[in-house]
């Protein structure tokens, strides 16, 4: 049973969902502004890599101390902290003038928005019950693609209106006015004393969480498989459909809205149908086994198709995207594998690794492409062997999860 009324419960989840929504449009917006800024910057590969990497490489140096905060403090205080930072990287983002400027207010506002699923994650796992959170997980995930959808074609259309930068000034607004949302509506965490642990046992730490055997299993599919996901979805996804398919940056922005909006269904349905299928005794674990081999598939089609895909690359990158969303019931299965005064640090370091892998995606695969056209290949073969490198990564991280111990 929940421990906050249902009313209440409602209004928690919508004041987190909102900050999430607003945390996911900043974080995919780089993806519909990377013609743009790629022009205003002359940026190469590596550079737009490392710009939209930026975002993730600041998002990842919080997650352990993230962890610790919010199992002493709870969410509610220091999301309002980590929200202000945000507000301060948009703003930072809308004034720069340089590329070194633009990538130092990526990685600040990366610091800001880093809390945003986890404060919500932990706080669920001691105010709702076991399906709530696996439904309250998928429909986070599900607000955070309605960012995602909102960092496409409204993007594209308010850039020639208003310009990059008011976009940005806009954003720093809405992320204050997500904290008064959360300041009022999510309760006190000293409220809920009865869910701190006991006092004989041992002081939490992120030994207990690193050197659990379910953890472990887990690490390399939170790099390769989910970092990889956001990679290809907040970036890589729009060079690929422009540079490969020959799209225009209108074309995939496009693309990339219905991707998002794809995203956006399979979210809901997971959050609808995982109850009904964890009481029938299928596991998370049993979910991802059998349906992640499906995005290898597909990723290896793309990857051999080529230019040769053209019109269809959208639909393709939306069906890979769709089929990896298997690996996102790890994330709340990882929480519960923990007691309660453990979950910011189980969840905060899971989250470490899967925007780890995020940065590094993003970034190695900038760093591959501009690699292998300095040899001489040509754009849609240093796209394919770049790819083809990511493909072998997420293949072994599945192996290893299908032969690591269970416990």
């Amino acid at each position: 049973m929940n421990l906050l009324a249902r009313r209440h419960a409602v209004m928690v989840f919508v004041a987190f969902a909102f900050a999430y929504f607003l945390s996911s449009l900043i974080r995919a917006i780089t993806a519909t502004l990377s013609p743009t800024l790629t022009q205003a910057f002359a940026l190469d590969a590596q550079a737009l890599g490392l710009l939209a990497g930026g975002y993730f490489f600041g998002f990842a140096a919080t997650q352990l101390p993230l962890g610790a905060w919010l199992d002493r403090h709870g969410p509610k205080k220091v999301i309002l902290y980590f929200l202000l930072v945000a507000v301060l990287g948009c703003m930072a983002f809308a004034m720069a003038e340089s590329f070194t400027g633009l990538l130092l207010a990526r990685v600040l506002t990366g610091v800001g928005v880093s809390a945003c699923l986890m404060a919500p994650l932990t706080g669920y796992r001691r105010w709702f019950a076991a399906g709530s959170q696996m439904r309250a997980n998928s429909w986070m995930l599900m607000t955070g693609s309605f960012g995602m959808v909102a960092s496409t074609l409204p993007v594209q259309w308010l850039l020639p209106l208003v310009g990059w930068r008011a976009l940005f000034w806009a954003l720093a607004i809405l992320v204050a006015l997500a904290m008064l949302l959360i300041a009022w509506q999510t309760p006190q965490w000293q409220s809920l004393a009865s869910a701190e642990p006991n006092p004989t046992v041992a002081k939490p730490s992120y030994a207990e969480v690193w050197r659990h055997p379910y953890f472990r299993k887990m690490a390399p599919m939170a790099f390769f498989i989910y970092g990889g996901l956001i990679a290809m979805q907040t970036l890589w996804v729009t060079p690929w459909m422009i540079r490969v398919a020959g799209f225009t940056p209108l074309q995939a922005a496009t693309g990339l809205f219905w991707l998002n909006m794809a995203m956006l269904g399979t979210f809901f349905a997971w959050g609808m149908v995982f109850p009904g299928l964890a009481r029938r005794g299928h596991s998370a674990d049993r979910l991802i086994a059998l349906g992640l081999p499906l995005s290898f598939v597909l990723l290896a089609l793309i990857i051999a198709l080529g230019s040769s895909i053209g019109a269809w690359a959208g639909l393709a990158w939306a069906l890979y995207c769709m089929s990896c969303t298997f690996i996102s019931l790890a994330q709340p299965a990882v929480a519960m594998a923990f007691p309660p005064h453990l979950a910011g640090r189980a969840l905060s370091s899971y989250n470490l690794l899967l925007f780890s892998g995020v940065f590094a995606v993003q970034w190695g695969l900038g760093l591959a492409v501009d690699g292998f056209q300095a040899l001489g290949w040509a754009d849609v073969a240093a796209f394919q062997a770049a790819m083809l490198i990511y493909l072998l990564c997420t293949m072994a991280s599945y192996v290893f999860f299908m032969t690591a111990k269970k416990s």
